[in-house]
């Protein structure tokens, strides 16, 4: 017997075969070509990484999940497009069945870019990465779900990323299968946090409004005026994070950061910098774990890192790796990692929201505001 949840991806999957060939005939008017938009709708088989022995009890079943997403193929409006190959904006939804009563389901939505890797008229290879929030319907709660080490908080922060491969069986239907990796976390904010990675296969159909699709007939951008030259980023964040399943209190984590950067290219920069942290729930763990008969180390933090942003246009996708070079209170590996996205509002003023993390573990979610000069 076909089960439920298969019966409804079939039925979607069909509605989409009928309905988006009416869509893209209605686009091709008299005015002329049709815009170039894909709308898909996909199966996804996945597994869950057992990355720690804490989750190896939820480890039992495959989820089972359904994503429809639109995407718009830029075509040249800005010069950061080509620079890329003219990669596509999507918007993704996400259900998922985990097949365990302590999960339950989830459900997503994210943003991404699906960048080409290789292209021609009929097939093509894409890798897409991005980011959104995921709500589960079973959270961490140590009177009824005290197994889910996974989820201690039914909202998430979600990560996507994935290779994709599109091959056409018609003028406007294309074939697409993905392998592909989601992660759920939230920072940090509430514990335990352990968080879901989830390798996926992905299976379905992509309906194209316009294949190929055609780029604006305009004469390439000339190189950005600041390449090859420095700047001078100054910023400070804060972020919360809870201490442990036994102290529900959320603690204030702060940090200041100045860097050094050179735009080496149209798409990426290169940055050196220095930055503090204070991390309040350290002090509190101390008090409850050292002897307070002797002064207590100093919980403060110093680093410096190393950093790239790949830009695209006004945002950027940022990674850093740092060396604590001030860290009293060895409370973690010497080194940090970072991942993050940061978006300028002016030429001098950005916003980012970074993850910071400790060997793979998320450290704390950071919400950045800064001056580029």
């Amino acid at each position: 017997m076909i089960p439920d949840a298969a019966r409804r991806y079939t039925r979607i999957l069909l509605g989409l075969c009928l309905l988006l060939p009416r869509l893209a005939a209605a686009q091709q008017g008299e005015t002329g070509p049709a815009q170039a938009v894909v709308v898909g709708a996909y199966a996804q088989g996945a597994f869950i990484i057992a990355h720690t022995p804490r989750v190896r009890h939820l480890v039992r079943a495959h989820p089972t999940g359904l994503e429809l997403n639109f995407q718009r193929q830029t075509r040249g409006e800005q010069p950061w497009h080509a620079w890329h190959r003219y990669p596509r904006v999507g918007l993704a939804l996400l259900y998922y069945d985990y097949h365990n009563a302590t999960l339950g389901r989830s459900y997503g939505a994210g943003v991404y870019l699906s960048k080409p890797l290789w292209r021609t008229a009929r097939q093509e290879l894409n890798f897409r990465l991005g980011g959104g929030l995921g709500w589960f319907s079973q959270a961490f709660d140590q009177a009824t779900n005290h197994k889910n080490t996974f989820v201690s908080s039914r909202l998430n922060a979600l990560i996507l990323a994935r290779v994709e491969y599109d091959v056409a069986l018609s003028d406007h239907l294309g074939l697409l299968a993905g392998l592909g990796l989601n992660h759920y976390s939230n920072g940090a904010t509430t514990k335990p946090n352990l968080g879901i990675n989830m390798p996926t296969l992905v299976l379905g159909l992509n309906m194209h409004t316009q294949r190929p699709f055609r780029p604006l007939d305009q004469p390439p951008a000339p190189e950005p005026a600041d390449v090859g030259y420095f700047f001078l980023n100054l910023s400070s964040s804060l972020g919360y994070k809870q201490r442990n399943e036994t102290d529900t209190r959320k603690y204030l984590v702060n940090s200041v950061t100045v860097a050094g950067g050179r735009r080496m290219n149209r798409k990426s920069n290169l940055l050196l910098g220095l930055e503090g942290f204070y991390d309040r729930s350290l002090r509190a763990e101390l008090r409850d774990t050292a002897d307070t008969s002797r002064p207590l180390p100093d919980v403060k933090k110093a680093g410096v890192f190393l950093g790239h942003e790949l830009l695209f246009g006004r945002l950027a996708f940022v990674t850093h790796l740092g060396f604590y070079v001030y860290n009293p209170y060895k409370s973690n590996k010497f080194y940090y990692e970072r991942i993050g996205l940061k978006y300028h509002l002016t030429d001098h003023l950005f916003g980012a929201l970074d993850l910071k993390v400790h060997r793979g573990a998320a450290d704390v979610l950071e919400f950045k505001l800064g001056a580029k000069l």
